[in-house]
């Protein structure tokens, strides 16, 4: 499987685990328990979905490079280090 395939994995089973709740001004808020600091605001849910998805993908991204352990989500391990093959297997 390669890389690609796991991120957006990874993204869409973090979103399946997002809790969202309306505030009293009638604007929306979303985090991911599982990640934290993974938060977002929208003036709708669609938009507080889009917003938190974006902060998601960041905050991975960010935790990547400056070598974060990321949770573990539903068996997706992001932090594995990559296993490259030798040329002469193509």
């Amino acid at each position: 499987m390669s890389f690609q395939f796991l991120f957006s994995d990874y993204v869409r089973q973090a979103m399946e685990k997002a809790v969202y709740d309306k505030l009293e001004d009638g604007t929306f808020v979303g985090y991911i328990p599982i990640c934290t600091g993974v938060v977002a605001f929208g003036s709708t849910l669609m938009e507080c979905e889009n917003n938190l998805r974006s902060t998601l993908e960041e905050w991975i991204w960010l935790g990547l490079k400056m070598k974060h352990k990321l949770p573990v989500i539903d068996g997706i391990d992001l932090n594995k280090e990559p296993v490259y093959e030798s040329l002469d297997s193509l």
